[in-house]
């Protein structure tokens, strides 16, 4: 038989069969012509099976670092209704049945990333064998996109690692690394990377490899085979799923129903309730905007030419504290040995306890090893001088949110770095372009906007500005890419992308606490959103003075509809600061924790109390987000509806089962929208709910966001 795309071939008395070979992708996937090959090529093994011609089957990667991504999420997306998706379902389970069912010895050797079909193909052979390799990492992740398991996962997982492991890497979407594969028993060995194919043979025919189950293991299995014992912890488990989810995501849920229901049917039955799962579940609003996220988050990890960009070798901080050493460990993250800059012994001390801070985690968690935590810490250097900054191949500004003094460190700072340092500043929300004219190279000047805390928050804004090259804004997002960061570039205005778009939730949300809604109705009507936090939890997060000064700077420059609440300048005078001081709207412990509602706010706010809808407060929260994204379109500060999207979903938690603002926008009816601002404009407030002019030309263009 001829191959296009796997090699295959025989081979000290055993068969080969390759991904990888020709795939242009850093990642290999599963496409429906892949699919068709794997089909020839098991049905090949069959025949050779039967002449009893070959010992065994095994299945590896071309690509060093990868085995299988998954299905590729183009093949998911295409799928247009239920019916569709059951035949090319069907299909697979054929094609995985039959390589289950060979008698012969069969063996996925996994080196590297083996996710989605890639691991339950792997399922589908009699043995997995994995490398060495940190980077061999072993999941399910297709809850993150909406669906389940859809070529027999779900079946197969609970054969090999058990019921209640199964369910949890099934629900979470988790990766799990190399070791802990071996001891979980979903691998059967673990042999070094160089050496995989050299010990294959030897290792698949050998009749004792993988773990054998301790006592506790099989009296676990035994309890699981048990009616009551399986109900109590399906109940257990849809309890945490809904705490967790808050019934937003259908998929964990319809997860729990088939692994349920599945218990004891054969496999023809129970991969029948598994197909009608995922077809049902591709086609949900749900899982459409998980996948539309997916598309646009990998399209922001395309950079032409990255190649042939500088790499980052050595960062700098200038200015420590809390956001200074978030950076500096960023930097450290990387193995980009930082300085860290600062003009006080406690500064550079408060910057060194949060980067530490940050790395504990890690440790705690056994993600780093305490000579790695060491050694990155070290690579940490604290300084009071600019000694050493001639090394450095990129700076961060995170001094205290001043023009003249940002503009003086500036002016300082070019001193004493070479000519093609990358000059950038972690404003939140001054004009870079206006801090570019402190500096005699502007062009290798940019904003890096981080959000806080730097080692949870994914999202990077790269600002530029009239004067910056193209080559320093590639630099900077290769930069970020490095880093395990999302970037967007946006250009240079009052607050840029995000912090311009959320500035008017946390605005509304502080005139509706004056009109007398209760913090708590506020911020649960934010949570059945599916907003992460509350407005109030998160003003409390940001720091009400960072709020009262970003309100004055997108009032001067916004006008009107950015008229600030009185509100937060008298929490501001009031000192309750939020969790930096431990006390705004709620009250925190040493470590940040919430423990309980702060009493002293009820003295800024009206003692009579006033209900309303939820759905009310919804929209008046949300509304001027969608009419600011407007006005960013027609101040040109972004031109694609995709960066608003990754913006608001990375930088501030946007429902991602929405699909982001402007995606969420379009689904409502950018008419419809437009109607009920008109409405609160009536009864609320003229300037806030004028409605942009942009969005009146969309609506009578009959276009939408994403027609842009």
């Amino acid at each position: 038989m001829s191959y296009q795309i796997l090699t295959v071939e025989i081979k000290n008395e055993l068969m080969w069969v390759g991904f990888g070979k020709f795939e242009k992708k850093s990642m290999t996937t599963f496409t429906k012509e892949t699919l068709e090959e794997l089909k020839k090529a098991i049905l090949e093994a069959a025949e050779l099976d039967k002449k009893n011609a070959v010992k065994g089957l095994v299945f590896f990667s071309h690509k060093p670092g990868v085995f299988l991504a998954g299905v590729d999420i183009s093949v998911i997306n295409g799928l247009k209704s239920e019916a569709e998706a059951l035949r090319a379902l069907d299909e697979a389970h054929s094609i995985f049945n039959a390589l289950d069912d060979l008698k012969m010895p069969t063996v996925a050797l996994v080196d590297g990333i083996c996710l989605g079909g890639g691991l339950e193909l792997s399922l589908a052979c009699k043995k997995i064998f994995i490398s060495d390799s940190p980077k061999t990492a072993l999941g399910l992740p297709e809850v993150m996109l909406g669906v389940l398991p859809g070529f027999g996962g779900t079946y197969r997982l609970p054969k090999k690692v058990g019921l209640t492991t199964a369910m949890d890497m099934i629900l979470t979407g988790r990766q799990i690394r190399g070791k802990n594969a071996l001891k979980m028993g979903l691998a059967d060995a673990m042999l070094p990377t160089e050496r995989m194919q050299e010990l294959a043979k030897t290792y698949l025919l050998e009749k004792k490899t993988g773990k054998k189950k301790s006592m506790k293991e099989e009296m676990s299995a035994a309890a699981m085979d048990n009616f009551l014992t399986r109900k109590i912890i399906f109940q257990k488990a849809r309890e945490k799923v809904l705490e967790t989810s808050k019934g937003f995501y259908p998929a964990p849920l319809k997860i729990l129903e088939v692994l349920e229901s599945g218990a004891g049917k054969n496999r023809t039955d129970y991969l029948t309730l598994e197909a009608q799962a995922f077809a049902e579940l591709s086609q949900s609003v749900q899982s459409k905007n998980l996948q539309h996220i997916f598309f646009l988050t990998d399209n922001t990890k395309k950079l032409e030419n990255k190649d042939k960009l500088p790499t980052v070798k050595k960062g700098a901080v200038l200015g420590a504290g809390v956001m200074g050493g978030g950076i500096a460990w960023l930097f450290a993250q990387s193995n980009q040995a930082p300085l860290m800059k600062d003009i006080t012994p406690a500064a550079l001390e408060l910057g060194l306890k949060q980067a530490s801070q940050n790395f504990s985690g890690a440790l705690k968690k056994r993600k780093m090893t305490e000579d790695e935590f060491n050694r990155k810490m070290r690579s940490i250097e604290p300084t009071l001088n600019f000694e050493g900054f001639k090394a450095v191949d990129l700076v961060v500004e995170a001094v205290v949110e001043n023009m003249d003094l940002k503009k003086k460190v500036f002016a300082e700072l070019e001193e004493y770095v070479r000519p093609d340092a990358l000059l950038t500043s972690n404003t939140s929300s001054l004009s870079v372009e206006e801090m570019s004219k402190a500096l005699r190279k502007p062009e290798r000047f940019a904003g890096l906007h981080f959000f806080n805390p730097v080692n949870k928050m994914p999202l990077v804004e790269i600002i530029t500005h009239e004067r910056a090259s193209k080559e320093t804004i590639d630099s900077l997002v290769k930069w970020t890419l490095d880093a395990k960061k999302t970037p967007i570039v946006v250009k240079d205005g009052p607050g840029f992308l995000v912090n311009r778009i959320l500035a008017p939730y946390l605005n509304e949300a502080a005139f509706l606490l004056e009109e007398g809604v209760s913090v708590e109705a506020l911020d649960e009507a934010a949570l059945n959103f599916g907003m992460p936090m509350g407005p109030c939890r998160l003003m409390d997060e940001i720091g009400l003075d960072v709020c009262v000064k970003v309100g004055k700077i997108m009032q001067d420059g916004l006008g009107a509809r950015a008229n600030p609440s009185s509100l937060a300048g008298k929490l501001y005078d009031a000192k309750l600061l939020g969790k930096k001081n431990s006390k705004g709207f709620y009250l925190y412990d040493e470590k940040g924790k919430v423990t309980g509602k702060n009493p002293d706010i009820a003295k800024l706010l009206p003692q009579k109390k006033i209900r309303k809808d939820e759905m009310e407060i919804q929209m008046r929260l949300f509304l001027p987000m969608v009419n600011e994204a407007a006005y960013i379109f027609a101040d040109r500060i972004v031109d694609k509806a995709s960066t608003v999207d990754v913006g608001m979903i990375y930088g501030t938690g946007f429902p991602p089962f929405r699909g982001g603002l402007c995606k969420w926008a379009d689904q409502e009816g950018l008419d419809q929208i437009a109607e009920r601002l008109s409405n609160f404009a009536k009864d609320v407030n003229q300037d806030r709910y004028q409605i942009a002019p942009f969005l009146s030309m969309m609506i009578n263009d009959k276009k939408k966001f994403y027609d842009l």
